[in-house]
């Protein structure tokens, strides 16, 4: 059984004490494939190091996350673009609109977000989508950008079923992860209303760990748990939920 984490933080600081065991533990528990979303490029060095220490098993994308696009975004787009020219990444993420925090740089974060897009098309890449409070924002803006050269994944959805369909309808993937284990996550009551092709595994670990870990620090290993949830949703043993998301991603991401 091979299971994909789509979207795992591994090089946090929240694994410095760690970071070895918790990802032979994932190992171990048949996640293979680790797919690691950048930040900013303050974490590029870490992120280098982690690939460098399992070539076989970690696969970087590069971007601006929506959170830290400031007053020095364009510089943080240069670094991306000269990454992204310099060696292989496997998508651009993650990117988006964050309205949760802070809504003071939303023009930029919107910028930023249709800037990355267009590299990503550049480099035909598939993009990997942070929404939180701001369905609207991010649609408006994947609407603009929709065409067969625009895919990816979007990222920890938590939105409606309508939601759901609309972001299927720009090539998306649906990136499942704890909240699916949620007493109140909400997307467990709808997710069986969509065809499990369009679905992916993701941790966002260090964050939103599943039940019954929720309030602890997430690990890729967990992902199990939430394998666990869409085989009982979707009626199938977690083998074959192993590997038909596995095989989503690879459509992804290529690999």
């Amino acid at each position: 059984m091979i299971l994909t984490d789509t979207h795992t933080h591994l090089y946090s600081e929240a694994f410095d004490e760690d970071r070895g065991e918790a990802i032979e533990k994932a190992i171990q528990s048949g996640v293979k494939r680790f797919f690691i979303p950048a930040i900013d490029s303050t974490y590029t060095s870490a992120m280098l190091t982690l690939e460098e220490a399992y070539p076989d098993n970690v696969f970087l994308m590069m971007g601006l996350h929506p959170t830290h696009v400031k007053e020095n975004y364009h510089v943080e787009l240069v670094h991306i673009e000269e990454m992204l020219a310099q060696r292989k990444f496997y998508a651009v993420g993650e990117i988006g609109i964050d309205l949760f925090w802070d809504k003071t740089f939303l023009k930029e974060q919107q910028d930023a977000f249709r800037h990355q897009i267009q590299l990503a098309k550049k480099y035909k890449l598939p993009i990997v989508i942070h929404c939180r409070d701001a369905f609207e924002e991010v649609f408006e803006i994947l609407e603009e950008q929709k065409g067969d050269d625009l895919r990816g994944i979007f990222h920890c959805f938590t939105g409606t079923l309508e939601q759901a369909k609309l972001a299927i309808s720009y090539n998306m993937k649906l990136g499942i992860g704890g909240v699916v284990t949620f007493k109140n996550g909400k997307i467990d009551k709808f997710l069986n209303e969509i065809d499990i092709e369009n679905i992916v595994l993701e941790t966002d670990a260090p964050y939103l760990a599943p039940t019954p870990f929720r309030g602890k620090r997430n690990e890729s290993a967990y992902i199990v748990n939430v394998a666990q949830k869409l085989a009982e949703i979707y009626n199938k043993d977690i083998a074959e939920i192993a590997e038909i998301t596995t095989r989503n991603s690879e459509s992804v991401f290529g690999v």
